[in-house]
């Protein structure tokens, strides 16, 4: 069932976001400040690929990825979190849209929270 909800999931829109995710990650690249940012972005743009059958594992971060996640959240996160929560809540209108609204429900933990997640 993953891979059939994977497949649906790039058809409908999962290839762009993660494309989009790559790229906002290769430009905060470009500054030796912004490579930590930019790997979580590539981080949460494998999960946009493949978000089916993946589960996030939050914690675990320190001392500097907690600091690092407050700037995250300060400067990018909570506007992707809102951003991921309102399409989830659009998809959950419908009951066949509850599946992609519930990984977009897990994106926006991950937006919240990118530095010591993990994947898997």
């Amino acid at each position: 069932m993953n891979f059939i909800g994977n497949i649906i999931w790039l058809l409908l829109g999962g290839i762009i976001g993660a494309v989009f995710w790559f790229i906002a990650g290769l430009i905060l690249c470009v500054t030796i400040i912004g490579i930590p940012f930019g790997l979580q972005c590539f981080k949460i743009s494998q999960l946009v690929l493949w978000p089916f059958g993946q589960e996030i594992e939050l914690g675990g971060f320190g001392v500097g990825g907690l600091l690092l996640n407050i700037l995250w959240i300060i400067f990018l996160g909570w506007e992707l979190a809102v951003h991921h929560l309102i399409i989830g809540l659009i998809f959950c209108i419908t009951i066949i849209g509850i599946p992609f609204g519930m990984q977009h429900f897990k994106f926006a933990q991950l937006a919240l929270i990118p530095f010591g997640a993990k994947i898997h």
